[in-house]
């Protein structure tokens, strides 16, 4: 830069004065931050002394040890519950008119199990030791709900239960059309020895009396 006269250079002085103090200024405020931080961490350094003790350092070995996680315990009994489950599925195509007796009342027992079973089941020999209440269900919950109750109840190791389908009065049509599904359902259960229309006094039309086969907690 060319200086033409004395007021230029004075005009110049000035400047580099006041850009020599700004750097100046900004040295010491950065050195007054650097000592400031410096300070602050030897404070928290000595609180933390205080507060935990006197504190050694583990020798460094260039290794991290990781501990591999023993496998998480399969869930077996509910696997073969989801299997027995599956096997188990109820099918409405099954039809299960040509299994049925149709003697005074409506009745059904498996090959190889005798009438006088049917005779007794309906007679009351067997006391009624659980039920359900399939009456206002649709047809998927019916379906379900039937599947558990049956499966549970012969887990109990329970011999008799009623399962209540009502009379289909409510049906349009007045076709008792959950009462035929219940039947079918029935007849495909492993578990089910054999099937009475109950007694009047047990629910009648709108109930059946099932004899499930023995479990290995009634022998």
């Amino acid at each position: 830069m060319k200086v033409r006269s004395l007021s230029e250079l004075k005009t110049l002085r000035k400047a580099l004065a006041e850009q020599a103090a700004r750097l100046v200024a900004e040295r010491a405020a950065a050195e007054a931050a650097r000592r400031e931080a410096e300070e602050r961490t030897h404070r928290d350094r000595l609180l933390f002394e205080r507060t935990v003790g006197v504190v050694q350092r583990l020798p460094h070995h260039g290794r991290h040890l990781l501990r591999p996680h023993p496998p998480l315990p399969r869930p077996q009994q509910r696997e073969l519950d989801e299997q027995a489950v599956m096997r188990e599925a109820l099918s409405d195509l099954f039809d299960a008119e040509t299994l049925l007796h149709t003697d005074e009342h409506l009745s059904f027992r498996r090959p190889g199990v005798g009438p006088e079973v049917a005779r007794k089941l309906r007679q009351g020999d067997w006391s009624i030791q659980a039920q359900v209440d399939l009456h206002g269900l649709r047809t998927d919950e019916a379906r379900e709900t039937l599947g558990v109750f049956i499966r549970e109840a012969h887990k109990r190791g329970l011999r008799c239960v009623r399962v209540v389908h009502g009379k289909g009065l409510g049906s349009p049509g007045k076709t008792p059309v959950l009462k035929s599904r219940v039947h079918s359902w029935l007849a495909q259960k492993n578990e089910v020895m054999a099937f009475v229309q109950a007694r009047p006094a047990e629910g009648g039309a709108g109930a059946l009396v099932v004899l499930l086969r023995p479990s290995h907690r009634t022998h």
